[in-house]
């Protein structure tokens, strides 16, 4: 049995513990350490021991696995002494708050041998694994164009995530899981990257935003996430040279609409008169030549993530969120914050 301490035991920290606790018995949580000495009775009540400092989890030679969950400012310098220390490291996202501070991460880990992955979990989200089946399978042929959404109307960042010295923001929050998710769905070369930042409500940090991203095979992705938003969109809307598909909700409440095996439409040599005017191209296409079909059903499990960790540790499989990938969002990630800021779309090869 592998044994974990906490750095950072707010909301993600024990969402960390219970989760494991619940449902990874190959490990087992021992602490917790945070700055906030209220949460030392947190821990106790849970049934863990509460760490004086960071150093005392580096000093234990019982802790083999450090789950780094505070602000995003922290993480940094937390992450690599965790390394140093023998430890293998798990860190919140994103794990660093640019390119360089992550290869600096990356390469430690590659110099001490010891394993070190983002907790990305959100690519088991169930509505993302339908979305990845459906392209997979290619049930409605290639895909040309994604839209991914979060939408809400709280207009508010919780805490720390309001303040630019923490590393806050909205891309670095929700964005940097829909990037990650985008990316791990093609291999292709991301090309270029517009992007609109908006601090609608907040002072230092964007608060929605809007990025378009385009791929060197054709394919195109937008990708939003409002926290101003009173009529919600689609979680997900795809476009593929055989039909479309749609997720409505978190609930995975949606539908794909493909065209049939008898497609063959014949043009009418009469203008056709519909709401919008006199149209052939924008007519109504005749019900015979497309099939609705349900979202394909799957069965995912955040805890997943962990069960790979300890595969890993054991070098039974893979690292599914390694060093690479989180680089290559992190990347990208640098390349919306610069279209931000000058204004423009960035050309790039990510």
């Amino acid at each position: 049995m592998y044994k974990l301490a906490i750095i950072g035991y707010g909301g993600m920290g024990c969402w960390h513990h219970k989760n494991i606790q619940e449902k990874i018995p190959q490990i087992h949580v021992k602490g917790a350490n945070d700055i906030r000495p209220e949460l030392e009775e947190k821990a106790r009540e849970n049934g863990i021991y509460f760490y004086k400092s960071p150093e005392e989890i580096w000093e234990d030679p019982e802790v083999d696995i450090v789950t780094i969950a505070t602000p995003n400012n922290f993480h940094n310098d937390l992450v690599i002494q965790s390394l140093r220390m023998g430890k293998h490291v798990i860190c919140e996202k994103p794990a660093a708050l640019n390119t360089t501070e992550l290869q600096e991460m990356v390469g430690t880990a590659s110099d001490t041998g010891n394993l070190f992955s983002v907790h990305q979990n959100r690519r088991w989200d169930k509505d993302f694994v339908t979305i990845k089946s459906i392209l997979e399978q290619k049930l409605i042929g290639e895909p040309y164009y994604i839209e991914s959404r979060v939408q809400g109307s709280r207009r508010s960042l919780h805490g720390w995530r309001s303040y630019k010295v923490n590393g806050g923001g909205m891309v670095y929050d929700w964005g940097v899981h829909l990037i990650d998710q985008i990316l791990s769905m093609t291999n292709s070369p991301l090309v270029n990257v517009q992007s609109h930042l908006f601090r609608i409500f907040s002072e230092e940090v964007d608060d929605n935003f809007k990025v378009l991203l385009r791929f060197e095979n054709g394919l195109s992705a937008l990708v939003e996430i409002a926290t101003n938003c009173f009529i919600n969109q689609p979680r997900w809307y795809i476009s593929c040279k055989e039909g479309t598909a749609v997720i409505e909700d978190w609930d995975c409440n949606g539908k794909i609409v493909k065209l049939s095996e008898e497609t063959k439409m014949e043009w009418d040599n009469d203008i056709i008169y519909t709401s919008a005017g006199p149209t052939r191209t924008m007519a109504p296409r005749p019900a015979y030549t497309t099939t609705e079909i349900p979202l394909p059903i799957v069965e995912t499990d955040w805890t997943n993530y962990y069960k790979n960790i300890v595969e890993a540790i054991e070098g039974r499989a893979e690292l599914i969120v390694n060093g690479q990938q989180i680089l290559r969002t992190m990347r990208a990630i640098d390349a919306i914050f610069q279209s931000d800021r000058e204004c423009t779309a960035i050309s790039c090869r990510i």
